[in-house]
């Protein structure tokens, strides 16, 4: 029987994506695992696998697509020789970005997705089997159809009828184009359509300020001492071809830090807050039209240079598009560094789930009074901690700052 291939959900958020090419065309015969399209999320271009074998009868969806929703039917794929002329027509790429009709959404056990092939699915309605029962043997965990076929799989019984859950007061609606394009008839400008990126930053970023209670905690930090230990450094590992930045040994204190102040190393979940354990240092690239934030994973145990290579590499893919989602979700501390571009100070948005963000601003000659009184010129490097008070509170976040400032102050301690 002829079944439909859905959009795929290619990561635990994505909502919709573009289908940017097709890797089979129709009356090709493919087998479970053979690569079908190529799908663009707001972040990455992923390679989308088959999970049945069969023939495919008709593509639905054309190339260039946007918009399509997670669960929307992008082909249908069916027996050798079936007649599939039944099924629906295929939908051309369309000018603006489209908004097709999502199918049913999978099954979902204590509120998270389901992922299952169409024939799996449909042969657990016929058969009546809970799919959050059954343990996916397919790429990625995904349930095909020898999982349900198996007799391993577990009937469902029937469904309680959820209570209608009570809706958050609607927040004010934010002037639509119309109106803002009716304010500048007469003048000059360009109109530029939003990526799936652009919207997913403007979603995410205006959440986050709207949900989450932001405090902002700064100081200053004489990085004196780290410029002179860096250029030693840097010109002892030379003939190994490695030159660290000031973001590698910032990334390196954070990490430390978030093991010296346990409690300051945490997220809000909700309805609970969860203490990680490893050091996960977010780190924001800016990229064309957006910002990636890849995840350095207990950076606490690595080595200066390591970080540095990984950074490199992570931030290389990032401007490509090529980084697979493990690498730019998690983690629960960001840093957000416009040194380089000659800002001073700023204070950061904080990217849910993180717990909090470090700002940080350029190193700038200033005068410094020491403790004896003296005035002399040193290189003061101007931090903020943006934190999420849900998770951290004020004295936390400031043993948390203090001890970042004292890592950067003393680096070559973070070596011992």
């Amino acid at each position: 029987m002829a079944t439909e291939i859905l959009m795929p959900a290619l990561s635990p958020t994505m909502e919709e994506g573009t289908l940017a090419k097709w890797l089979v065309k129709e009356g090709d015969t493919v087998q479970a695992g053979d690569l079908l399209a190529e799908i663009e999320t707001d972040k990455a271009t992923m390679e989308f696998e088959a999970v049945d074998e069969g023939v495919i009868g008709k593509i639905l969806v054309a190339e260039g697509t946007q918009g399509v929703k997670v669960n929307t039917a992008i082909a249908i794929i069916g027996e050798a020789g079936e007649d599939m002329s039944a099924a629906p027509a295929a939908q051309a790429a369309p000018a603006t970005p489209a908004t097709p009709t999502p199918a049913p959404a999978a099954p979902k056990a204590e509120g998270a997705r389901v992922f299952a092939s169409p024939l799996a699915r449909r042969i657990a309605a016929e058969k009546g089997i809970d799919l959050t029962k059954v343990k996916g043997t397919g790429p990625h965990g995904r349930i095909v159809k020898a999982d349900v076929e198996s007799g391993k799989a577990v009937a469902s019984a029937p469904a309680a009828t959820a209570a209608p859950a009570q809706s958050a007061p609607a927040l004010p609606a934010s002037p639509g184009a119309d109106q803002i394009k009716k304010i500048y008839e007469g003048r000059d400008y360009e109109e530029v359509a939003l990526d799936g990126m652009r919207k997913t930053v403007a979603a995410r970023l205006t959440e986050a300020k709207q949900t989450i209670p932001h405090f902002y905690l700064r100081r200053d930090i004489r990085i004196d001492n780290l410029l002179a230990f860096r250029g030693q450094l840097n010109a002892q590992l030379a003939a190994r071809d490695v030159k660290l930045s000031v973001n590698d040994f910032i990334i390196k204190a954070c990490a430390l830090a978030l093991q010296e102040v346990p409690d300051a190393n945490a997220v809000w979940a909700g309805d609970r807050i969860l203490k990680l354990k490893p050091s996960d240092v977010a780190v924001a690239v800016a990229i064309e039209g957006g910002l990636f934030t890849p995840v350095l994973k207990d950076a606490d145990q690595k080595s200066l240079s390591r970080l540095s290579a990984e950074m490199k590499d992570l931030a290389a893919r990032a401007r490509s598009k090529k980084l697979a989602p493990h690498e730019y979700q998690g983690g629960s501390f960001a840093i957000s560094n416009l040194g380089m571009f000659g800002v001073d100070n700023f204070d950061a948005v904080i990217n849910p789930p993180h717990g909090a963000i470090l700002a940080v601003g350029a190193g700038v000659k200033k005068p410094v009074v020491s403790e004896d009184g003296a005035v002399q010129v040193e290189t003061v490097m101007s931090v903020t901690l943006s934190v999420d008070h849900r998770a951290i509170d004020g004295a936390l976040g400031a043993e948390l700052l203090a001890s970042i400032v004292r890592n950067l102050e003393n680096p070559m301690a973070m070596l011992a």
